[in-house]
C-alpha cells in the first residue's frame, strides 16, 4: 500500500509517500480502509525527532484518521466489515493501578499511534479495536478523521483537569490552532467568558465565531496586558496553555489569584523560564494533561457528532502532498486542521 513515511528525522524534504509493507492485523487488532486523517504538531514533532523517541525508519506518522473497517482480528467480536470508525490514539495496558483507577492516560505503558508505534496516515491501518469509537452515518469523513485528538484533548483540560465551571473566565492561547478551537468550543460549551489570541484578523474574527467575548492580537500587544486591563487587574480563572517557552511566563501572570494554568504540551519550546514567587505568592495551580479517557473520548465525541462542535477545517490534501500539510502547520498558515486522503480516495 501506499503511505506516509518519514524517511529521516529533519525538515519537510524528509517526507515521502510510496510504498510500505500492508499492515497485518493482530487477533486483538481491525484492518481499517482509512478515508480521511488529519495533521497535529505531533506529526511535527515525531518529523523533527524528540528526545528519548527511537523509531525505526521510515515511520509512517499520523494520529488521526477515520475509515472503514476492511477485517477484525480473530478476538474482536464488536466490529466487523463496513462499520465506520475513528482513531483514538492514545493505548493503555488495562491492568497497571492508573488503568484500574479509570486513568488510561496515567497509564505506566501510555503509548500513542503515530508518535511511538506506526501511524494512521496511509491507504490502510492496523488498530487496536480498543483504540476505536465508532462513527454515526451522516458524519463526514473530514470530520470524522480531524476531531478525536484535539477534541479530547481539550475536553480533558478543560473539563476534567482544570474543572472549568459557568461564569468563570478563561484566556485560550491561540484559539485558532488545533486544541485552542477545540477549548474555545468546550469552554464556551461549560458557561465561561472567554478571552482568546490570535495573530490575525481572521483569525480573531472566527474566534469571535466560535465562543470568545474578548480577543487579543498577541502579534500587536503582550496578552497579559491586556488580560490585566480588561479584568480590572485580576486576572482569569484558567488559561489553556500549550506553546510553551515564548508565552508561559505570561501566562502564569494572566492568572487569577488561585487561578488554574492546565498544559498539553510546548509546541515552540518546553523548558521555559517560570516565575515560583507569583506561583506560590497567588497559591496557582499548574496542571498537565494528556489525552483522555475511553470515557471522556466517548462524552465529547458524542458532541462532535451532534454538531456541538465542529473541527475547522482549513484544507483538504492528498496525502502525496504531506510536506506541503505540514508546512502550512508549522508556518500556523490558516486556522483549524488540515486533512489528508490517501491518493487513491481523490482518484
Amino acid at each position: 500500500m501506499d503511505a506516509v513515511k518519514v524517511t529521516e528525522h529533519g525538515g519537510i524534504e524528509e517526507l515521502e509517500y510510496g510504498a510500505v509493507p500492508d499492515p497485518e492485523p493482530a487477533p486483538d487488532e481491525v484492518l481499517v480502509d482509512i478515508k480521511a486523517g488529519a495533521l497535529n504538531h505531533l506529526d511535527i514533532w515525531v518529523r523533527r525527532g524528540l528526545p528519548g523517541l527511537d523509531l525505526d525508519l521510515p515511520h509512517v506518522p499520523g494520529s488521526d484518521a477515520a475509515g472503514l473497517v476492511e477485517s477484525v482480528g480473530e478476538d474482536v467480536t464488536q466490529y466487523e466489515s463496513g462499520d465506520r470508525v475513528a482513531l483514538s490514539a492514545g493505548v493503555s495496558c488495562g491492568e497497571c493501578e492508573f488503568c484500574r483507577d479509570g486513568e488510561a492516560s496515567l497509564c505506566e505503558t501510555f503509548h500513542i499511534i503515530g508518535e511511538h508505534v506506526t501511524g494512521v496516515h496511509g491507504e490502510y491501518a492496523a488498530i487496536p479495536a480498543e483504540n476505536l469509537i465508532r462513527v454515526p452515518d451522516h458524519v463526514d469523513w473530514e470530520t470524522a478523521g480531524s476531531a478525536t485528538l484535539v477534541f479530547q484533548t481539550a475536553w480533558r483540560m478543560l473539563i476534567e483537569r482544570a474543572e472549568l465551571k459557568a461564569g468563570e473566565t478563561v484566556l485560550v492561547l491561540g484559539a485558532s490552532g488545533g486544541v485552542g478551537h477545540a477549548a474555545l468550543q468546550i469552554a464556551d460549551y461549560a458557561g465561561a467568558e472567554i478571552y482568546a489570541t490570535g495573530s490575525s484578523a481572521e483569525k480573531l474574527e472566527y474566534a469571535r465565531e466560535h465562543g470568545a467575548d474578548h480577543v487579543c492580537n498577541y502579534e500587536e500587544e503582550n496578552f497579559a496586558d491586556w488580560i490585566h486591563d480588561e479584568t480590572d487587574g485580576r486576572g482569569v480563572d484558567v488559561v489553556v496553555e500549550h506553546v510553551g517557552e515564548p508565552t508561559w511566563r505570561d501566562s502564569i501572570k494572566s492568572l487569577a489569584k488561585g487561578g488554574r494554568l492546565v498544559t498539553c504540551g510546548g509546541t515552540a519550546g518546553g523548558a521555559p523560564e517560570t516565575d515560583i514567587n507569583r506561583i506560590f505568592w497567588n497559591q496557582l495551580n499548574i496542571l498537565g494533561s494528556t489525552m483522555a479517557t475511553p470515557g471522556e473520548v466517548d462524552d465529547v465525541m458524542e458532541l462532535v457528532w451532534d454538531g456541538t462542535f465542529e473541527p475547522a477545517i482549513r484544507d483538504v490534501l492528498p496525502m502525496s502532498d504531506a510536506a506541503r500539510a505540514h508546512e502550512m502547520l508549522q508556518d500556523r498558515e490558516g486556522f483549524g486542521k488540515v486533512v489528508v486522503k490517501p491518493d487513491s480516495e481523490l482518484d
